[in-house]
């Protein structure tokens, strides 16, 4: 896409415009057309599923990442941007879901921080900065005290303190990264004052949110991304929910998921309102022998945090977990795993593997107790067990002794599925089952899954992807903001259902 199929969508040259952005990195390609055009006093959200590549174009944006091709203008003029600084400077600034404010300073000193207005003595004017905080803050309309210290502030109180930052900085482009999800009703709405104060101020602001409903209250165009490309722009006015919803998910399910219809058993996992304050709540549903239970949901929606307090990583107020009828103790991963559970966790390298030891070492590393005849460990059974995993799980590697750190992405994925499947457990929790493994390899592990559950093993699995949910669920549980909001079955769930779920605050069921 070139500029001149961008500038049409405004009326008038845009203040800022990105278009067939590409970045790579590696042979992933996080971005394959990245395209968007800001105008000066409009609001401009910008949507899509997980791993759409909302996050790789807002680095661009904020001088993070340098794209590999592509056209950037600022005001007609071309820029590369090749820091943040750099962006800074172009009048570009990005507020964050969570700000980094410094604690012990003071609001005033946070936002003028590096650049305190001097006195004629050459000393920090202190007078001066705090007020020109608090002309910002009336500008805002908002009532922050620029003397308090910014420890204990809230979260929407940081954003705020953060725009001031932008807007003392003479910032154009204001973006604005998710910045509702950890805020009230009341906390959104004295934010969406703000950014209306600065859209009618002639400041290009970019909204990235999940939530359907902000987006349509607040935004005057969307532009939705699939996949790292673009898709569309629109007119809010123009388009409905259902529209964007579409264009969000638009993709068939094929031959990337080999879903074997299993016969369903009897209960293995049976979760009752699970409850951990301020994180998940009233969390109840059924895993059984057989069944792949895909348990979908926005980015923050409390799923990991769920499997891992089933698991026992994570301490829990309230509710029961019970196995095959029996309770499970709280917070004792070791029983869990006695008791026949497995969790692939979603970041393997850092929570699944120990990246410096073998892949023999990395398989045997949950059957150690089992391996071992008074207290050794006999390396020729350790290898007998182990490459028989590796090989049935088809780990491709030049041998099993080598580091697992020199295997790829999806063959590390395979060991960490073997390191659990030897333990032959009868419920396996799976988060992110393919993420970050290329597409070949994501059959190989779906097929596994199919299998797995042929076999009566009981699924549970976390995953972003929507196609991946739809194509491998016999059943679909949908979280936001910590609760369950939706459960369908697999021929009844369609992609729009499970994003509008995904969305929503009070449980739907098909």
């Amino acid at each position: 896409m070139t500029l001149d199929e961008v500038d049409h969508r405004v009326p008038g040259p845009p203040l800022l415009a990105l278009a067939g952005a590409v970045k790579t990195f590696g042979p992933v390609v996080a971005l394959a057309d990245g395209t968007i055009d800001l105008a000066a006093g409009e609001i401009h959200a910008l949507v899509g599923e997980n791993g759409a590549g909302k996050s790789t174009l807002v680095k661009i944006l904020a001088g993070v990442h340098h794209p590999d091709a592509g056209e950037f203008t600022i005001d007609g003029d071309r820029v590369a941007f090749r820091s943040v600084a750099d962006s800074k400077a172009a009048g570009i600034s990005v507020i964050y879901q969570e700000p980094t404010l410094f604690p012990d300073l003071t609001v005033a000193e946070n936002i003028f921080v590096g650049r305190q207005p001097r006195a004629r003595t050459g000393l920090i004017s202190r007078r001066e900065m705090r007020a020109s905080a608090a002309e910002l803050f009336d500008r805002l309309g908002v009532p922050i005290d620029p003397d308090r210290s910014a420890e204990g502030l809230s979260i929407a109180d940081q954003q705020i303190i953060e725009i001031a930052k932008a807007i003392s900085m003479k910032a154009r482009v204001l973006v604005m990264d998710e910045p509702t999800a950890a805020l009230s009703g009341a906390e959104v709405d004295r934010l969406f004052a703000v950014a209306r104060v600065l859209r009618d101020e002639g400041a290009a602001i970019m909204f990235i949110s999940h939530r359907f409903e902000e987006v349509f209250e607040l935004t005057d165009r969307i532009t939705v991304m699939r996949d790292g490309r673009y898709v569309s722009t629109h007119r809010t006015a123009d388009v409905t929910v259902e529209t964007i919803v579409k264009e969000m998910v638009g993709r068939n399910i094929d031959a990337l998921f080999p879903k074997v219809v299993a016969d369903i058993g009897d209960p293995v996992l049976e979760v009752s309102d699970l409850t951990s304050i301020g994180v998940f709540r009233d969390i109840s549903f059924t895993v059984r022998a057989g069944e792949i239970v895909g348990l979908s949901g926005l980015v923050g929606a409390g799923r990991t945090e769920v499997a891992r307090a089933v698991f026992g990583i994570d301490p829990y107020d309230s509710g029961e977990v019970r196995l095959h009828g029996r309770p499970l103790r709280r917070s004792d991963p070791k029983s869990a795993i006695t008791s026949g559970i497995g969790f692939v966790p979603e970041d393997r390298r850092k929570q699944g593997l120990v990246l410096d030891l073998s892949v023999t070492r990395n398989i045997a590393l949950t059957l150690r107790d089992a391996l071992a005849r008074f207290g050794i460990i006999s390396a020729r059974r350790e290898r007998a067990v182990t490459d028989d995993w590796a090989r049935r799980l088809r780990v491709k590697a030049g041998s099993p002794a080598i580091a697992v750190s020199t295997l790829s992405g999806g063959n590390q994925q395979k060991v960490v599925l073997a390191k659990w499947l030897a333990t032959e457990p009868t419920l396996l929790i799976v988060d992110e089952p393919t993420r970050g493994i290329d597409v070949g390899t994501k059959a190989e592990v779906h097929r596994l899954l199919s299998d797995l559950a042929g076999r009566g093993i009981a699924i549970l699995m976390i995953s972003s992807e929507l196609p991946e949910i739809l194509g491998m669920s016999d059943r679909i549980l949908v979280m936001s903001e910590g609760r369950i909001t939706g459960e369908f079955a697999r021929e009844e769930a369609t992609a729009e259902v499970v994003m509008h779920a995904a969305t929503a605050t009070r449980k739907a069921r098909r």
